[in-house]
């Protein structure tokens, strides 16, 4: 198997301004033609630190990729960097000024040609693959048989890039092996119990299948990942195996093909003409994005609603005054009457509601930070819970709180 280095350079990165979402992505198409990432840098903008970074890098790997250091401002020095770690000088290159022209003019911006001029010098030894969606080619260099791609930073540049010429070029190029990966999600078991229960079963793999336990909220997501140069034959292994995992994780399995919960759940409703909607409060609309960022979840997501402030929950879902001041917003009272007034509002099989405190102060009714209560209403039977997680900050109580919620609906939904 052909071994993978990845390399983001930039300071917005270290700095923790900038998300490094680029690497997430090139790490899962290269596993999907068969080549391992090995290690990931994370580098600073300086033309020392690139080279010596790269120095390691083809040490370790036989591909090297990086992302970002690349545009038409002088503080970019990853093409210098480039030029002189392969000993290379830096020169316009005709084909790729003529690509950069008409990308200029296509979109009425010709007037800033010269100020990007710099883009279309590359090293005169790089092959370049013309950048579709921006103005900074990808360049490719060569050294003992192992290959270096540069790549822009911008994710919306890099994604066409990678998916539409690297990775062809790759196949194309490398005798790769397949790698086939299948999901079983589990829940209600936690991990170190369900490592000793299915050890036996994992020690009798065979070595080209390797198992990973990937958490995810109280979800452990058991992900088999087969490698050989028979598709089919691994397609046919890896099933063979998950029959043999299943008796001993029955009770506790809730799909056996999709990875993301919101995946699975689209596949549910879809298959039982199911509609659902959506009250939020401390989820802020989470759980709506969360089910919507499924194609196709036009089928059965039907809307939803952000009621903030308590008197929206009164005036929009007819949640009782009463109820709010004897018991306060937060609530499994409250929860339970946003559920309902959602299903009614909408019109859908289900509803879900969320009322908490996200923080990072406590809740207008002193009610601490991390106090969730979240109803599941499907048809007119309801399923009301409480979580406490005051250690998660803002953002990540919200994820949390809506991967459970939909998790939670997903196993009501298998078990009814």
């Amino acid at each position: 198997m052909e071994k993978a280095v990845l390399i983001t350079i930039g300071d917005e990165i270290l700095s923790g301004n900038t998300v490094d979402t680029n690497s997430n992505f090139i790490a899962t198409e290269l596993k999907n033609i068969g080549i391992q990432v090995i290690q990931i840098f994370t580098i600073s903008d300086e033309i020392d630190t690139i080279k010596n970074t790269l120095k390691a890098a083809f040490e370790m790997g036989d591909l090297i990729i990086t992302t970002g250091g690349l545009g038409p401002t002088r503080d970019d020095k990853t093409k210098k960097a480039l030029a002189e770690y392969f000993n290379d000088e830096i020169a316009l290159d005709e084909v790729t000024f003529n690509h950069l022209k008409n990308y200029m003019e296509r979109r009425g911006r010709i007037d800033i040609l010269e100020r990007n001029r710099e883009q279309a010098f590359v090293p005169a030894k790089s092959i370049v693959f013309q950048n579709h969606f921006g103005t900074a080619p990808c360049m490719m260099m060569e050294q003992d048989g192992k290959l270096c791609f540069s790549l822009p930073g911008v994710p919306y540049e890099v994604k066409p890039l990678v998916r539409d010429q690297i990775v062809p070029y790759l196949k194309d190029k490398f005798n790769l092996y397949y790698i086939y990966t299948r999901i079983v999600s589990v829940v209600g078991i936690p991990e170190s119990i369900l490592a000793d229960t299915i050890e036996d079963w994992e020690l009798a793999l065979p070595e080209n299948l390797s198992l990973s336990y990937l958490p995810v909220g109280t979800r452990v997501k058991l992900r088999l990942t087969a490698s050989g140069d028979d598709e089919t034959a691994l397609k046919q292994q890896t099933e063979d195996e998950i029959q043999k995992l299943l008796p001993l994780v029955k009770d506790h399995v809730i799909a056996v093909t999709e990875d993301k919960i919101e995946k699975i759940l689209s596949e549910i409703l879809i298959e039982r003409k199911l509609t659902i909607s959506t009250a939020e409060s401390c989820t802020g609309g989470e759980l709506a994005k969360m089910i919507t960022s499924t194609a196709g979840s036009s089928k059965y997501f039907i809307g939803g609603i952000i009621p903030y402030a308590t008197e929206k929950k009164i005036e929009i879902l007819n949640v009782s005054k009463e109820t709010v001041d004897q018991f306060t917003v937060v609530s499994e009272q409250v929860a339970g009457e946003m559920a309902k007034g959602c299903q009614r509002l909408f019109g859908t099989d289900i509803s879900l509601s969320t009322t908490g405190v996200a923080g990072p102060g406590m809740g207008e009714d002193g009610n601490e930070v991390g106090t969730v209560f979240y109803s599941i209403r499907i048809k007119d039977q309801e399923v009301i819970s409480k979580l406490y997680m005051p250690h998660l900050d803002r953002l990540d109580f919200m994820n949390f709180v809506s991967q459970k919620i939909i998790q939670d609906l997903v196993g009501l939904l298998i078990n009814t």
